[in-house]
C-alpha cells in the first residue's frame, strides 16, 4: 500500500498549467502592500478563505505545533489574529510568545510567510473582535485575545513550472534578505 500510496501522491499535479510570473525587483517596498495585493489577486482567481493562514507556535518545552486560523487586520503593531488565552495556541504562545503566520494559493502558487515575536492586544480591542465575529452571540469572553505577529522576517514566494521558483524575502525593515 505504501508503494502504491507513494505513486498517487507523486501522480498529483504540482502546480496549475499557467502561474503568473513575479520579479521582487517591482514589488512594492512595503510588505504588507504586496501581500494585500497579492490578496486581492488571491481574491480574483477565485480563491476561497484567501485570509486563512496557518499559525505555527512552539510550547515550552520546543514542541512545535500549527493551525489554520483567519487574518484579522495588519496594521502598526503587526499580523492580527486572536485565539482563546486558555486554547493550544493561547497557553504555547504565553510560554513562548513568537510564531509563524503561511498564507497558501494554490491557484496562484504562491505562499507568503510571516515571522517574529507575537503582543498581546489591549482588552478592548480583543472584545471588539470577539464581538464582530460573524456568530458571536453578543456575549463577552474574557479569555479571548487579539494578538499581532510584529514581522522580524517575510517570505513572498513564487512557484514555477520550470522549478525556479521566486523567493523574494525581507527583513523586519522591509529591505531584501538572502
Amino acid at each position: 500500500m505504501s508503494d502504491s500510496f507513494r505513486k498517487q501522491l507523486r501522480a498529483l499535479p504540482d502546480f496549475p498549467a499557467v502561474l503568473p510570473g513575479f520579479d521582487p525587483a517591482s514589488a512594492p517596498a512595503d510588505p504588507g502592500k504586496l501581500f494585500r495585493q497579492w490578496l486581492d489577486e488571491a481574491l480574483a482567481a477565485g480563491e476561497r478563505q484567501p485570509h486563512a493562514c496557518s499559525l505555527a507556535t512552539v510550547d515550552g518545552s520546543g514542541q512545535p505545533s500549527s493551525r489554520m486560523l483567519i487574518l484579522k487586520n495588519i496594521d502598526d503593531d503587526g499580523w492580527h489574529f486572536a485565539t482563546s488565552r486558555t486554547s493550544r495556541k493561547g497557553r504555547e504562545l504565553s510560554a513562548n510568545p513568537h510564531a509563524a503566520l503561511n498564507f497558501y494559493w494554490p491557484s496562484l502558487g504562491r505562499q507568503v510567510r510571516v515571522a517574529g515575536p507575537v503582543i498581546e492586544l489591549s482588552a478592548e480591542a480583543s472584545a471588539r473582535d470577539w464581538a464582530e465575529r460573524p456568530r458571536a452571540d453578543g456575549s463577552s469572553n474574557p479569555n479571548w485575545q487579539l494578538y499581532a505577529v510584529q514581522p522580524a522576517e517575510y517570505e513572498f514566494w513564487q512557484a514555477s513550472n520550470d522549478g525556479e521558483h521566486v523567493r523574494h524575502r525581507l527583513g523586519p525593515d522591509g529591505l531584501p534578505r538572502r
